[in-house]
């Protein structure tokens, strides 16, 4: 049978105390929505349903370009309002999974759980439930003697014999959609906050004959959501951890992992070490047997294997195989080295591609640059590439050798195996095989050093 998710992103988050959606808030780099769709899709589920309200525009770019459909909620009337958006979108004859938008920490395992359960018993609503030694705030699910559900009450709702419940709801359902949406029809706002609650509508599918069933989830923290920016904080330490001990599950070495932060879409090959105090973030990937770090500071960019990167700032780069970074380069977004480059302390790169077995050692700004094979930059040298209006770019081929403390002002195109000297300034092309040397003539003249008296 088919299956839709329907994903709740109405809400405003007000005790998030921001102008943004609290789904859109991140969370080991991600939104909290997009672990919530990627859970979703990782259980095999594509068709998938967003329900929006507040600074939907937010959500909807999260998801620009994706096969995720949106439904308007206007007004945050409750959870059953929400779901009562998305009927017109989801076959009567298909299962709709419902879930909440702020839940990063739930597994796609527990997901395909549900499901199952869901399906075996053929069910007409099934309710993941787990177990909390402080249920507060939640709502309590409540069995008759055999242990069979009975139904849920609201943490605000419940009797004091109620809140002593451990059993709480989690908010994510499954629903025989045609089912539940003739049932959400008969929904009344009768409770403390005067909203149509999803939850009412497993007793009226009771009054029917209708089959609820209760699955327990196996790890508690899976259906925690987030509410304010302290839970935001704890469902990120929680990612984290996860993702480092994934990470060492396979086969990469993580020294003092407590220092390192490592984000949810970072890819790393065996054998790489990172080092402390290490940052990764974004869509990251990096290859075989590098060393990162420490005090390194790595965002969306590809780096290839055996590669050494040095307390170093990477910003949107491509790096090859067996190149050497540090300590102290920055690696602007655009840059891209090939194979066996080396670019050392204090070196900033912008926009530019250096080419095989190039050095750039220490001291050089290169920007709008490209530079050949076997090319070796000075120390001091930088690449004049702006004129105050435009951007202009350096071409040095392959062979080149730039003397240190050179500038070369772009544009200009050094040839072939030429050398400039050190300290010079140069303005027009240097063909290839050639010697430019632009400097003053030093003059030697008598000095006297006046003493104070």
């Amino acid at each position: 049978m088919s299956c839709t998710a329907v994903i709740l992103a109405a809400g405003k988050g007000v005790r998030m105390k921001s102008h943004l959606p609290k789904v859109v808030h991140k969370a080991a780099g991600k939104p909290l929505v997009a672990h919530v769709v990627d859970a979703v899709r990782a259980a095999g589920i594509e068709d998938i349903i967003l329900v929006v309200g507040h600074g939907r525009e937010h959500v909807q770019k999260i998801f620009a370009g994706q096969p995720v459909k949106f439904v308007v909620q206007e007004q945050q009337l409750g959870t059953g309002h929400a779901l009562q958006q998305a009927q017109g979108a989801v076959d009567p004859d298909s299962t709709v999974l419902v879930l909440a938008g702020d839940t990063p920490l739930l597994r796609a395992s527990t997901l395909q759980l549900l499901l199952e359960h869901h399906q075996k018993c053929q069910a007409h609503a099934t309710v993941l439930t787990t177990f909390l030694d402080d249920p507060a705030g939640y709502g309590r699910v409540l069995r008759d003697e055999k242990g069979s559900f009975l139904r849920i009450v609201e943490d605000k709702d419940a009797t004091p014999e109620e809140k002593q419940v451990k059993e709480i709801n989690s908010g994510i359902y499954c629903f025989q959609a045609g089912k539940v949406f003739q049932a959400l029809q008969q929904l009344q706002p009768l409770n403390a906050q005067g909203e149509y609650y999803l939850t009412d509508t497993l007793e009226i599918l009771m009054a029917e004959g209708c089959r609820v069933e209760v699955v327990p989830a196996a790890e508690p923290e899976e259906i925690h959501g987030v509410n304010d920016r302290i839970q935001l904080a704890q469902a990120e330490k929680i990612l984290r951890q996860r993702k480092n001990l994934e990470l060492m599950r396979d086969g990469v070495t993580l020294i003092e992992p407590d220092t390192i932060i490592i984000d949810s879409d970072v890819t790393i090959g065996c054998d790489t070490i990172v080092w402390p105090f290490t940052l990764i973030q974004g869509k990251t990937s990096i290859g075989e047997a590098c060393e990162i770090g420490p005090w390194t500071n790595i965002n969306d960019s590809r780096i290839g294997h055996r590669v050494v990167i040095e307390s170093s700032r990477v910003k949107e780069a491509e790096i090859g195989d067996d190149c050497t970074i540090g300590p102290y380069a920055y690696l602007r977004p655009g840059t891209v080295l090939l194979e066996h480059v080396k670019v050392g302390d204090f070196v900033e790169i912008k926009q530019s591609t250096v080419g095989v077995g190039s050095k750039i050692p220490h001291l050089s700004y290169v920007g709008d640059a490209i530079v050949g094979r076997e090319v070796n930059i000075g120390a001091g040298t930088i690449t004049c590439n702006y004129d105050g209006q435009r951007k202009h770019q350096t071409i040095l081929e392959d062979q080149a050798f730039i003397g240190s403390n050179t500038n070369l002002v772009a544009p200009v195109r050094i040839g072939k195996a030429s050398v400039t000297g050190a300290g010079s300034t140069i303005t027009r092309d240097v063909p290839p095989n050639s010697l430019a040397v632009e400097r003053a003539d030093q003059r030697v003249v008598p000095w006297k050093k006046k003493h104070d008296h």
